[in-house]
C-alpha cells in the first residue's frame, strides 16, 4: 500500500516529483510502459503510464490524458520535470517497464511491442537512450520509483521483487 507521499499514476497519467521522501507508482502494466526518468544530481522523479504508441487513436483521449500515448507523454513527461529541475539537457536516466503480451500470447495485435518501440524512437528524438528496461514477456508489472534515489523497483504476483 503507498504511503501518502506516493503519487499513483494510472493509466495515460504522468506524474513528477523533486519532494524528498516521495515515490511514484503505477500498478499492473500489461502492453503499457512505464517510461521513467530521474535526474541524479537535482533528484527529480518522473514516470508516464503509457497504453499505446499514438494519438491519431483517439484525440479526445489524448486531451484528457496525455500520458496515454507515446507520441504525447514522451515530450510531456520531459516538460512536467522542466518544471521541476530546469530544461537541462544532460543529467537524466531513463529506464522502461512493460509492454508485456498478457493477453496476446501470439502476437497477434503486438501492441507492447509497438508501445516500446515507439517510445524508444521518441526518446531517441530527444536525445535519449534508457540505460536499463524489463519490457516484454507475459508478466505484470508494477513499478515504483524513490525520489530520493531513483532506485527502480518492479513486482509481479508470485515473483521477488527486482530493481532496474
Amino acid at each position: 500500500m503507498p504511503n501518502m507521499k506516493t503519487m499513483v499514476l494510472g493509466v495515460g497519467d504522468i506524474g513528477a516529483s523533486d519532494k524528498m521522501g516521495a515515490g511514484i507508482k503505477t500498478y499492473a502494466l500489461g502492453s503499457c510502459v512505464a517510461l521513467i526518468i530521474y535526474d541524479i544530481k537535482e533528484k527529480v522523479a518522473g514516470m508516464a503510464h503509457i497504453a499505446l504508441p499514438d494519438s491519431n487513436i483517439r484525440k479526445s483521449i489524448a486531451d484528457k490524458r496525455p500520458g496515454y500515448f507515446a507520441d504525447i507523454a514522451v515530450r510531456r513527461l520531459l516538460q512536467s520535470m522542466a518544471r521541476l529541475r530546469g530544461n537541462k539537457k544532460k543529467g537524466l536516466v531513463v529506464k522502461l517497464a512493460g509492454g508485456a503480451s498478457i493477453m496476446d500470447a501470439e502476437g497477434t495485435f503486438s501492441i507492447g511491442s509497438q508501445n516500446i518501440k515507439a517510445v524508444l524512437t521518441l526518446l531517441s528524438g530527444f536525445g535519449l537512450t534508457p540505460m536499463s528496461r524489463d519490457v516484454g514477456g507475459q508478466i505484470s508489472r508494477t513499478v515504483t520509483i524513490d525520489v530520493d534515489s531513483g532506485k527502480v523497483v518492479l513486482s509481479s504476483p508470485g515473483r521477488k521483487n527486482w530493481e532496474i
